[in-house]
């Protein structure tokens, strides 16, 4: 369990998140929404430990204090990818891959059966076994967040972070992703990612936390969350919303005039 207690994170003396608290179980697909600028990424960041010096409040891993767990044991139970696709190492996929399993290994030691069965499974579930011995600085946008992406779930920890996991992937990608992160949080970890994605959103979580600058607005089912008036004041969109096979669909379908603060809001 990862909890959230009143955190804020401050540039200068401004909060980019103010007063957040949220929980996050085992065995729950939830996502972090919110228009550009809402705090999703630096909320992210801090919950993962990364780049949190500024902030404040409490982040609490299984009930201890995420900064007083040692680092390797914090490693291993929390995995976390960020927005950034950067693979600057001239490593191969499987190399690069297999980084997630560091957190696993003692100094200097072989990688291990459970290490390559878990790189292997990895790199299966995002579909990217056939490029295994490819360099994997040369690889496109949408191949490169694949990689990554396998990275993170070869930790095999039981808590994902994952930052924007779906950007910049073709629409057969996006909805594979989906199904593999909503499979992951079926076998016991928990997930919480951020998107952008609305109709991913609506089809595919447990739970939607809405972000509008700097705090959590919403919480709940998506069906709850993602309503018509509450879409419009957050994201400045009219929406159309249905149901097909069962499985809710949801688009932004229309610029909201009366709640777009510019043409691009």
């Amino acid at each position: 369990m990862l909890e959230a207690r009143e955190v804020t994170v401050r540039a200068g003396t401004c909060p980019i998140i103010d007063r957040v608290s949220l929980r996050l179980d085992q065995g729950e697909l939830v996502g972090l929404l919110g228009p550009n600028g809402a705090g999703k990424s630096t909320l992210l960041r801090a919950l993962a430990g990364v780049g949190t010096a500024t902030a404040e409040g409490e982040v609490l891993l299984d009930g201890h204090r995420l900064d007083r767990i040692d680092p390797w044991d914090k490693a291993r139970r929390l995995a976390y990818l960020p927005q950034d696709r950067t693979i600057a190492w001239a490593l191969h996929v499987r190399e690069v891959v297999a980084l997630g399993r560091y957190p696993h290994r003692r100094a200097l030691a072989p990688p291990s059966t459970a290490d390559k069965a878990a790189v292997e499974t990895a790199m299966v579930q995002t579909g990217i076994a056939a490029i295994a011995t490819r360099p994997a600085h040369v690889l496109s946008g949408g191949e490169k967040a694949r990689v990554l992406l396998a990275r993170a779930l070869a930790v095999e920890a039981p808590l994902l972070l994952a930052d924007e996991p779906v950007a910049g992937l073709d629409p057969r990608h996006q909805l594979a992703v989906m199904e593999l992160l909503r499979a992951r949080a079926r076998a016991g970890a928990g997930v919480l990612a951020v998107l952008q994605e609305l109709p991913l959103a609506a089809r595919f979580l447990d739970r939607v936390i809405l972000m509008h600058r700097g705090q959590i607005v919403a919480d709940g089912p998506p069906v709850d969350v993602l309503v018509p008036d509450r879409i419009g004041a957050v994201f400045g969109v009219r929406p159309l919303a249905g149901v097909h096979g069962g499985e809710a669909w949801l688009l932004p379908w229309k610029i909201d005039e009366k709640r777009a603060e510019s043409p691009l809001a």
